[in-house]
Formats: C-alpha cells, structure tokens, sequence
C-alpha cells in the first residue's frame, strides 16, 4: 500500500462562551479547524481532525501540505516509525510542529487498523475496554463561590472525578476552594487542580498544601513546565503528587527529562502533540519507572479518540479527561464519545479510529478544500 495523496477540508464551526476572560483566555466564537484525508493506491483512507478549539488549525495546514506531504507520496502508511525518527529533525531545520506531525500519525495509524479491520488499540494491544472520565471546564469562574456550584453540577451528572481550573484567583481563594468543594462533593469524589502553569513556587507550596489538608489526586502543572527545580522541590514537600506537562511543545523529551531527575511522580502527555506512536512511547517510559501516564485532552473528537486508543492499550492511565462543555470540541461523529449508563466510556469497535465521521456534516461547513 503506497500513499497517494493528502488534503484538508476547512470547517468552520462556532464554539460556545465559557463566559470568562481567564490566563487561558476566552473560549467563544469562530473557529476553523481541518479534516486530513490521507488517500492510498487500495482505496483506504486516513482521516484525523487538524487544530484544537481554542486556536483552530490554520496554523498546521502548511506544516502538513508542504513539509509532511512530499516526503509521505509513495511511502508505506505503516512507516511511522521513520516518520517520528525525522520529528526532531524536521522541528529544527524545517519548524515542523508537533500538532501537525501528530495529526499525520493518527491518520496512519487509522489506515493501519481499517486495513487489518481492527480498532487501533487491538494493534497497540487491548489491555481494557472501559476508562473512567473525570469532568472539567476551562477557568470560568473568579470567586470561590462558582466553582462550589460547578462541583455540585458535576456531581449531579453522575461523574466521580473532577479537576479544578482555577484560573487567576488568589492563593487564599483557591485554599478556600479547595475545601470548599471537598466539603461540597464529599470524601468519595477525586478532585484535582491545575492552574496551567500560572503559579510562581510560593503560591504552588501554598495550594499544594490545602490539596495535602483535602485529599486531592493530583496537582496538575502549577508552575512552568521548564522550571525543573520548582517541580523537584514541589515534589519533594507535598503528598499531592505533581501531574505534569501537555504544555512542553516536546513532551516526550521533556517527560524523559523529568523522571530522569526524579522530578515527579506522574508523567502527563497528549495525542494532539505525541500522535498515537509517541503517546504510547511516554506511556511505556512511565511505565517502567512504576509511574502513570495522565493523558490530557487533545482539543477535537479525532484526537481524543486517539487518546482513547492509547489509553486502552495501557494500564497506567487512571482517566480520560472530559472537557466541558462538550460542544466546544466535539464536532464531525456521527456518534461521539460519551459516557455509558455506568459513567465510563466504552472502547469503540469498528476498524481504525472507530468512531464514523459525519461527511453530510462536514460537506455543509466545509469553506475550503487545501492541496
């Protein structure tokens, strides 16, 4: 089987308002993302969505057309392994980014499993079949008060797990929160919270510690991704263990890097930058240092669902996270995930990615076609 021909077709869709300009900032409005059709010589074709909610996907187009097509005509869509030994060269020299060589990926590993008639996780290698979701919104909310209201709506959805955005609230609100909520949901509810990278180490220590008093999970990138020495000395003071980072451009680099200075105690990685090959590799690395992997949300259905894959194919991976509101970037299933009537998400069935694109719907909110 040889590759024949790429292309994308542009949606544009409008995403709800959270209702707040937050660190994060404000999730509302236009946005335009791409569908990848990776075209074979047999007549199987590779799909994966392009772009995240929050920016759109005009940004990888180009990477994908003009640096990740010519070398892909005419080459085995199995080859992905020769694909992520060139990602480092191909960052350096050619600015290649990582979000587009990650769609690329899923879509080849989606050819893969529509060839052998198998969902991809089956060729990674089925370890489970269900995940259990945790519930999260983007920072909306600016006073304690909000985010006790969002807990009780969670909870009165059914969901057992719930991490915290708390956006640009002081250090004594967010303690404040913090147990507000425990006291809120009750003892049986996992909490977690991250500040995406936004705290300096003092008001990290200081959160950290109401997380110690409350009994939260984990405690998701709190200072900088970079910033090594604060991520050991926060490991070092607190129970709560530190989850970090889907915010490295190069996670896999930067996930290595961090347990080989036993920095932490939970790696975090995600389909958008890793594609499918590298998530598994960060996952397998976690691994065998008796670490977890936490996979982050990927920012549309098709690279969740590769997230979903990898998560199926592991055992050390305790959620799926399920970004609220779903609208924001659930778009082109004809059925997408969701949760069964026992709150956890099924591992899909049918071959490849195994969720069916909506085309009726894509057609109508194509406004370009780019080659």
């Amino acid at each position: 089987m040889k590759i024949t021909d790429i292309k994308i077709e542009v949606v544009r869709r409008e995403i709800p308002d959270t209702g707040l300009d937050s660190d994060m900032g404000r999730f509302a409005g236009v946005t335009e993302q791409g569908v990848l059709r990776v075209f074979t010589d047999e007549g199987i074709e590779g799909n994966c969505f392009v772009g995240e909610f929050r920016h759109g996907g005009a940004g990888d187009f180009d990477h994908i057309l003009k640096t990740l097509k010519p070398l892909l005509i005419g080459r085995d869509p199995s080859e992905r392994e020769w694909l992520w030994s060139r990602l480092e060269i191909l960052g350096r020299r050619r600015t290649l980014s990582t979000t587009a060589w990650a769609a690329v990926d899923v879509a080849l590993w989606d050819i893969s499993g529509k060839q052998a008639g198998v969902p991809i996780y089956k060729l990674l290698g089925a370890q489970r079949y269900e995940i259990e979701p945790y519930a999260t919104y983007p920072p909306r909310h600016e006073s304690p008060d909000g985010y006790l209201r969002e807990a009780e709506e969670i909870a009165s959805q059914g969901f057992r797990a719930y991490k915290i955005h708390p956006g640009v609230m002081g250090s004594r609100d967010v303690r404040e929160m913090v147990a507000g909520v425990r006291e809120t949901v009750g003892e049986d509810m996992t909490l977690m919270l991250d500040p995406n990278n936004g705290y300096s180490f003092r008001k990290a220590l200081q959160v950290g510690r109401a997380l110690d008093d409350n009994g939260f999970f984990w405690f998701e990138d709190p200072v900088p991704w970079h910033d090594y020495d604060a991520i050991a000395e926060l490991s070092s003071r607190l129970d709560t263990p530190l989850c970090m980072s889907d915010a490295a451009p190069q996670q896999f680099q930067n996930g290595a890097h961090m347990v080989r200075l036993e920095a932490l105690r939970l790696v975090r990685g995600t389909a958008r930058k890793l594609g499918i090959t590298g998530l598994k590799k960060l996952c397998s690395l976690a691994e065998g240092f008796g670490m977890n992997c936490e996979i982050g949300t990927a920012g549309n259905s098709y690279m969740n669902a590769a997230n979903l894959h990898v998560i199926f194919s592991v055992a050390n991976c305790d959620y799926f996270e399920h970004w609220m509101p779903l609208a924001a970037h659930q778009f082109g299933f004809i059925e997408d995930i969701q949760r069964n009537s026992a709150g956890v998400i099924e591992a899909p069935t049918l071959p490849g990615i195994g969720y069916r694109i909506d085309w009726d719907w894509i057609k109508s909110n194509t406004v370009a076609v780019l080659e």
